[in-house]
């Protein structure tokens, strides 16, 4: 054995000395049947083992994969050029808290401005004809905004686990993702779109009893277009930002959910307006537009499932992702119907600026924290499979946020996220001028109390969620974050306009609530 170059190599364990051998090396020259270890053994070698190894190009498979699971935020773990590894599974993120931090917090901050935006442009429409006269498009704004969770965020967290778990490494993987995803999301919108006006109508009619069908076209046509637009138009910024974050090295996790919703609530919030302003513009003279504009959103449908149903992963999707999405609408609408009614409420001035930033700010955070828990999930296995990963139990609050895991130290620091982030959007809002709301000591208190009640109701319903889909065999990519997000607008929404109806029972005049 000592003649030959290849067979030098050693491994020392146990006290004892084995040589290395390829496993390319123990087949026979026909590769038909394996050579017996005994074979390799010199006659003074009995009872000496043989360490079997994988190949060089295995070896170092397992070494980039492992790299690109660490993202680059750890010690030199996978950097090790040793080619003595066996196969394993796919190590979970290993992530300090300094880096998820440093990840998280400026698409944090920037989706967070992006909220601010949308809510001084709802501050500003909200006095506009169609606002006025037609009110109900106040119960559209949670549940178009909520798109981003329900659509966007859905497919950053599926393109997400995707690239981390290798599934877009080549240009023909990619190309099939990329079109799969985008002509499932448009058929989602579509359908999301019109169901919302459907519930806006109906939530619009519940309370006062009137109903208009032109009023009714009107919310239908506004909403099914500015669904459509603004999830093609986030959806290639979602593609762009997870291809960029790969190539920088940066976990798609931790930076693409956040950024769908930076402009997201802008973009829709601005569509909506624009939409529904120059329909109802041509609402007399011209009222055959809005039942055109339905109809033709609603004729590319066949075009968008034929493109996803050509795709295995969003073929599932497009058959079996339609409850958590339809639900969560409802969920929101409900949202809706609570801003709806306060908006025009002088006791609850303010809630119109205010209620965009505190429902994207808590769902940003939940998605980016379900959508790093179902990465981890989808590391050790797939959805159904049993995992200590996984627990099936409900949790305790002090394994989701004081435990040593990578999950729950990604929920401390997204917590910690909630006041500083807030107080600058605060300040940005009232150095804008904006939701006729002077902040004071008091205000400021009962909006951080809601805003971080929010968010640990949140961060706690997700270790939960997301855990008990994985068991029952649900990718948590494609069916918690439009749940948690929804949530998120409901809790936001109820949260703030208490912490409203409060400040005026206690007699807050120098916040100027109600002004």
């Amino acid at each position: 054995m000592s003649s030959k170059p290849e067979q030098k190599e050693t491994h020392q364990a146990n006290g004892a000395v084995l040589p290395i051998v390829p496993v390319d090396c123990l087949t026979s020259p026909d590769r038909g049947q394996l050579v017996e270890p005994s074979d390799f053994l010199g006659p003074d070698s009995d009872g000496v083992e043989v360490v079997v190894l994988e190949s060089r190009a295995n070896a170092k498979g397992v070494r980039e994969e492992d790299a690109l699971l660490e993202n680059g935020s750890q010690s030199n773990e996978s950097d090790d050029t040793s080619t003595d590894r066996g196969p394993e599974a796919a190590l979970p993120l290993k992530e300090t808290s300094f880096s998820i931090g440093l990840q998280v917090l400026f698409p944090f901050l920037l989706a967070g401005f992006g909220t601010v935006a949308a809510g001084m442009v709802l501050d500003i429409v909200q006095h506009w004809d169609v606002f006025k006269y037609v009110t109900e498009v106040f119960i559209l704004v949670p549940a178009l905004l909520g798109l981003k969770g329900n659509l966007e965020m859905t497919l950053a967290s599926r393109l997400s686990t995707a690239a981390n778990i290798g599934q877009m490494d080549t240009p023909k993987e990619l190309w099939k993702m990329i079109t799969g995803n985008m002509a499932l999301i448009q058929v989602q919108a579509t359908v999301v779109g019109f169901l919302a006006s459907i519930a806006a109508v109906i939530f619009g009619w519940i309370p006062d009893g009137h109903f208009s069908i032109d009023h009714a076209v009107l919310l239908c046509a506004s909403s099914v277009a500015t669904a459509f637009i603004a999830s093609l138009v986030l959806g290639m910024i979602m593609i762009g930002v997870i291809i960029g974050s790969r190539k920088m090295g940066i976990n798609p996790d931790n930076v693409a959910t956040p950024i769908a919703a930076s402009l997201g609530d802008l973009i829709t919030l601005a569509l909506l307006s624009g939409i529904s302003w120059g329909l109802y513009k041509e609402l007399e003279s011209k009222a055959y537009v809005n039942p055109l504009v339905c109809a033709f959103f609603i004729a590319l449908l066949p075009i968008w499932i034929i493109i996803a149903k050509k795709n295995a992963a969003t073929r599932e999707v497009l058959y079996s992702g339609w409850e958590p999405v339809i639900i969560a609408m409802a969920i929101s609408s409900v949202g809706g119907l609570i801003l709806d009614r306060t908006v025009s409420d002088p006791n609850f001035a303010g809630m119109a600026v205010f209620t965009p930033v505190i429902n994207g700010v808590g769902g940003n955070l939940v998605a980016v924290q379900a959508s790093r828990i179902s990465t981890y999930l989808h590391m050790s296995g797939m959805p159904g499979e049993s995992s200590e990963t996984a627990p099936r139990k409900c949790p305790s609050p002090c394994s989701t946020f004081f435990s040593s895991d990578v999950n729950s130290r990604s929920a401390r620091v997204l917590f910690l996220l909630v006041v500083p982030g807030h107080l600058v959007f605060l300040y940005t809002i009232s150095s804008m001028q904006g939701g006729h709301t002077t902040l004071t000591l008091i205000f400021i208190v009962f909006y951080m109390t809601a805003a971080l009640l929010q968010v640990l109701i949140l961060l706690y319903i997700a270790d939960w969620m997301v855990h008990w889909m994985w068991g029952r065999d649900l990718d948590p990519d494609n069916f918690s974050i439009p749940y948690l997000t929804a949530l998120g607008d409901l809790i936001g929404t109820g949260l703030l306009a208490l912490s409203f109806h409060i400040l005026w029972l206690i007699g807050d005049r120098d916040s100027d609530v109600g002004d």
